[in-house]
């Protein structure tokens, strides 16, 4: 089994949702569908108060180079334009939309038979297609990329704990996933298509690995293996440098479910506005596998999971290791949402920090080479020159360094501190 240098062995958790099916999430009664649900630009709102809409109409253009189609996950009656907090805690634009129930009140584009590259890249932009591993960046502008690209890697690794949403889809869906990852390859101009996939998904392993046309990786079971650079040097060999993108040594990277969502678009006209994520954690009594619309509340689907509020110490927006903690349920989905996990006092460390005693662990359990410890200590004195200087702008956040450290150091947060002040100054 391949891997990289470094990383840790976590407690992965999978086993509470690893063989539950995809379920559909029923209907709520109303969405609130965020302009902003990938890297760049929002869209701009195309209806106004009252419209009515059908699921899968286009409800917000792109705007600008780096920017996202949005569709309407329902069919039903635009109430208007709102602000609301998101899930980061910062105030955006959704549209909100009372659902009428209709699951027949559908539109979408027509299938592409045999397609041409450029006619794949424009159907993804037309279909809002983002990063489904949790970036969020638009895939169309992934698929014009300046650099030659000889490989495409799709990331199957999905490292984080409790998440299964992308294993569930190869399980389920193989023959999509693959017809997905090929569309992809074409628009690229590429054959070679490389699946990387972790050890803990054996059934995903031997079901991709009887398809044609492409190759599969058995990755070792050690986080981050799903992280993009490590990723790429397990499969490859090929190393990424510090600041440049896997374009920039030939390899294109993309997750299995923004494939998924590219077959969708290519094969049967069907935008992007809903998702699988996970919901787990021993806070709720029915952990889920969900295909979920874009705009439903977080707290409609934790109600469905049968969440304990009693029983849970907190709320994770994503996996336990990159995700962010909720201050309530009052957030609602989008398309980068992976999974929604609530965890109790037996999955969650409670202990406070201490002083550095500078055993190193975490300069062992970096992927990416830094020394945490040195920027730990110069974000927490305030000093932020100095801990850029020590490699926080290159930290890619996965939180190893603070799993291991025996004296409980809040690293990750002292990482997002300095890049946050570093932004404010500039």
């Amino acid at each position: 089994m391949k891997t990289f240098k470094g990383g840790v062995h976590v407690s992965d958790g999978k086993y509470l949702t690893e063989y539950l099916a995809v379920e559909q999430m029923p209907i709520v009664p109303e969405y609130f569908v965020a302009l902003s649900q990938h890297i760049g630009a929002p869209a701009t709102p195309v209806v106004k108060a009252g419209d009515l809409v059908a699921e899968g109409q286009l409800i917000a253009e792109r705007s600008g180079a780096i920017s996202a189609n949005v569709h309407s996950p329902v069919s039903g009656e635009v109430v208007g334009l709102v602000k609301r907090v998101d899930n980061d805690g910062v105030e955006r634009e959704y549209i909100q939309i009372k659902a009428d129930g209709n699951t027949d009140n559908v539109v979408s584009m027509n299938p592409l038979v045999d397609p041409t590259p450029a006619e794949i890249v424009n159907r993804v932009a037309e279909a809002g297609i983002v990063g489904l591993g949790g970036a969020g960046f638009p895939t169309a502008v992934k698929l014009s990329p300046a650099d030659v690209i000889d490989t495409l890697l799709i990331n199957a690794a999905e490292c984080e704990p409790y998440l299964n949403c992308d294993n569930r889809l190869m399980v389920e869906n193989a023959k999509e996933v693959v017809q997905g990852a090929l569309l992809v390859a074409k628009a690229l101009g590429v054959s070679n298509v490389v699946f990387g996939i972790e050890a803990n998904k054996l059934e995903a392993y031997q079901t991709l690995s009887q398809f044609e046309g492409i190759s599969v990786v058995l990755l070792k079971k050690k986080y981050p293996q799903g992280g993009e650079k490590q990723l790429v040097y397990a499969t490859t060999k090929r190393k990424v440098p510090a600041g440049k993108l896997p374009s920039s040594v030939g390899v294109a990277v993309q997750n299995v479910g923004t494939v998924y969502a590219v077959y969708q678009a290519v094969v049967l006209g069907k935008p992007l506005y809903q998702r699988v994520l996970t919901v787990s954690g021993k806070g709720v009594e029915a952990p889920k596998n969900l295909l979920v619309r874009v705009g439903t509340p977080i707290s409609a689907i934790m109600s469905l999971c049968q969440y304990n509020a009693d029983n849970t110490v907190k709320v994770v927006d994503g996996g336990p290791m990159m995700g962010t903690t909720l201050a309530n349920l009052n957030g609602v989905t989008t398309k980068r949402s992976s999974g929604y996990l609530a965890l109790t006092s037996e999955e969650v460390c409670l202990a406070k920090s201490t002083p550095c005693i500078s055993c190193g662990k975490c300069v062992e359990a970096c992927p990416m080479n830094l020394m945490p410890a040195d920027i730990d200590f110069n974000a927490t004195h305030g000093d932020f020159e100095a801990a850029v200087k020590a490699g926080a702008k290159y930290c890619m956040e996965c939180g190893a360094c603070a799993y291991v450290c025996p004296a409980k150091r809040q690293i990750v947060q002292s990482v997002r501190l300095t890049k946050s002040k570093t932004k404010e100054a500039k």
